[in-house]
């Protein structure tokens, strides 16, 4: 059977490798993303049979319509991959990045979700699978974007308690990324970075296998551990590189 997939946010970083990887595996993928003309070029690039939808999760009713338009276009789906985000770390801290940051990362992320589990939960059965990141386990100097990873893992467990008691046949995967060569990684000499390629191939094999929680790259589990652990000072101080308060 020919498994459906909706990835939103594919056109770069994650999105646009697990988009190859899993046209190469055999899915048919509904694409989303912001820039009409990088999605154009990801369908051709990608070659087999794609959908794709222009999108910005920022604005979340005019996105839900268009998501519920696109499984209608695909005639069902089997998985939805939430993969669009920001993240805002200017150094003058300005209002306007942090009310983006919320705007896409958890008001966008919540109109998807929430569209996501109604439609199956209509059909019956479905894997809803959204990228957070290894800096929901704590705060950090981009406060946005931190809570904002913390807020979607959160919700993702809540959907996965929702589901659970209520005894639908409904997966959800977090996937917490260490540091991936995206254009969100910026600066040089950054800490096991991976290639995205690699993170893709990591990603997919978790989907496949069901997983509720899976960081990327494995090794990641270890600092996840310790992020979890530390004192607060110690967290500061280790992190940061500075003394805490």
């Amino acid at each position: 059977m020919v498994k459906k997939a909706i990835i939103i946010g594919a056109t770069s970083g994650i999105g646009k490798a697990l988009a190859f990887n899993m046209a190469q595996q055999g899915y048919i993928l509904g694409l989303t993303g912001r820039r009409e003309a990088l999605l154009a070029s990801l369908q051709q690039s990608i070659g087999s049979k794609t959908y794709t939808c222009v999108m910005d999760i920022s604005t979340p009713h005019n996105a839900v319509e268009k998501f519920e338009q696109l499984i209608k276009n695909m005639q069902g789906v089997d998985f939805v991959l939430i993969n669009a985000g920001t993240g805002s770390c200017e150094p003058d801290f300005p209002l306007e990045g942090e009310l983006n940051t919320i705007a896409v990362n958890v008001s966008g992320f919540t109109a998807i979700a929430n569209a996501a589990y109604h439609y199956f939960l209509k059909q019956g059965h479905g894997h809803i699978v959204a990228t957070s990141s290894i800096m929901a386990l704590r705060g950090g100097p981009c406060p946005s974007y931190n809570a904002s990873k913390a807020y979607i893992s959160n919700y993702l467990e809540g959907l996965y308690c929702r589901a659970h008691k209520a005894g639908l046949d409904i997966s959800v995967t977090d996937i917490r990324p260490g540091f991936v060569d995206t254009q969100m990684a910026k600066g040089d000499g950054i800490f096991w970075l991976a290639p995205a390629d690699k993170a893709a191939v990591q990603i997919l094999a978790a989907i496949e296998q069901k997983k509720r929680v899976v960081y990327i790259t494995k090794r990641w589990r270890l600092i996840a551990i310790l992020m979890q652990i530390l004192p607060f000072s110690a967290f500061v101080k280790l992190m940061l590189g500075k003394k805490g308060n």
